[in-house]
C-alpha cells in the first residue's frame, strides 16, 4: 500500500511538473519559444494557447433594451416544413418600412431562435444607440446541417431564401435583404446567397465562416451530398463571381476554419483575425464591430 501511494504521489508530481512546464513555455513565449508557438510553428500551438487562456476573452450581450422582435411560424414549400421567421427592429426606429434589411444565417445545429439567444436584438439596439444607422435583422430556420443549400428532396433552404423570403417580408412591410450576416455554417450560406444574388448585396459580414479547402475536409462534416455537390457550392471555389460591394470577415486564429478563411483576404474590404476560437463567446466579442459595419455599409449610397 505504501509503494502504491508513492507511485500515485510521483505520478501527481509529474503531472504538476508537466503543467508548470507548459506554463513556463507560454511565459517564455514572449521571448524565445513563444514566437514559434504563437505562429503555430510548434505542434500543439493552438491547444497550448487555449490551455493558458491566450484565445482572448469571451464577449457578453450588451446591457441594452432590445427593440421589437416579431417571430412567426410559416409553412415553407422549399423546406417542406414550417420554419420560424424572426424580425428584429432597433428601438425608436423612425419609418421602419424604409429601413434596410439584413439577413442573419445561423450556424450548424442552430435556428432563428439561436440567433435571438446569441443576443442579436441587444447587439442591434446597442449599435444604434451608439449612432450606427438603424436597420432590420431577419433570421429564419435553415436546418441543422444543410449548409444552406439543397440537401435532399423537399429541403432546399437556399430556395427558401431566394423564392419565399421576399414575399414573407413584403407581407410585413419590409424590403428584400440588401445585406447578410453569416455565422459558421451560415457564413458559407451567406457567400452562396451573395453569389445567387449576383453581386446585388450592399454588405456581407462573416463570423467564423465554415469553408473547406478540400473535398476531404468537407466530407468530414457531411455538409454536401458528394464531391460534385461540394465543387458546385463551396464558396472558396467561386470567388471569381460577384459577391457584394463590401465584405468583412472575423475569425479567431484558434478556429479550425482560419486557414481556409484567409483565402478570402483578396475579396474582403476588412479581414479581422484576432485571437479566438469557434465559440459563442468569440462571436459575442466581435458582434459590436460586425453590427456597426453592417449599419454603416447598408446606409451608404450605392
Amino acid at each position: 500500500m505504501e509503494q502504491s501511494g508513492e507511485r500515485r504521489e510521483r505520478s501527481a508530481g509529474a503531472g504538476r511538473r508537466a503543467f508548470l512546464r507548459a506554463l513556463a513555455v507560454a511565459g517564455v513565449g514572449a521571448a524565445a519559444v513563444g514566437t514559434a508557438v504563437v505562429e503555430d510553428v510548434l505542434p500543439g500551438g493552438p491547444r497550448l494557447r487555449r490551455a493558458v487562456g491566450m484565445t482572448g476573452p469571451d464577449g457578453t450581450v450588451p446591457d441594452a433594451e432590445p427593440g421589437t422582435v416579431r417571430s412567426y411560424r410559416l409553412p415553407s414549400t422549399a423546406r417542406s416544413s414550417p420554419v420560424q421567421l424572426s424580425i428584429m427592429t432597433p428601438p425608436r426606429a423612425a419609418r421602419p418600412s424604409e429601413l434596410p434589411v439584413c439577413l442573419v444565417l445561423h450556424g450548424r445545429g442552430g435556428s432563428a431562435q439561436a440567433v435571438l439567444d446569441l443576443g442579436l436584438p441587444e447587439f442591434l439596439a446597442d449599435a444604434t444607440a451608439r449612432g450606427v444607422p438603424p436597420y432590420h435583422l431577419v433570421a429564419v430556420d435553415g436546418g441543422d446541417a444543410t449548409y444552406w443549400h439543397r440537401r435532399s428532396a423537399g429541403d432546399d433552404p437556399m430556395a427558401m431564401l431566394l423564392d419565399e423570403l421576399p414575399g414573407w417580408l413584403a407581407a410585413r412591410g419590409l424590403a428584400v435583404p440588401t445585406g447578410v450576416l453569416g455565422i459558421s455554417m451560415g457564413g458559407s450560406g451567406a457567400l452562396q446567397y451573395a453569389r445567387a444574388r449576383n453581386g446585388g448585396l450592399g454588405a456581407v459580414a462573416l463570423l467564423s465562416p465554415a469553408l473547406f479547402r478540400t473535398w476531404s475536409d468537407a466530407r468530414a462534416v457531411d455538409g454536401y451530398e458528394d464531391e460534385a455537390d461540394w465543387l458546385e457550392r463551396e464558396p472558396l471555389l467561386h470567388l471569381d463571381r460577384p459577391l457584394t460591394r463590401r465584405l468583412s470577415v472575423w475569425c479567431g486564429t484558434e478556429d479550425p476554419f482560419c486557414p481556409a478563411v484567409r483565402r478570402l483576404a483578396d475579396r474582403a474590404a476588412e479581414m479581422h483575425l484576432p485571437r479566438g476560437a469557434h465559440t459563442d463567446g468569440f462571436w459575442r466579442r466581435v458582434l459590436p464591430d460586425a453590427t456597426a459595419f453592417l449599419g454603416h455599409a447598408l446606409a451608404a449610397p450605392v
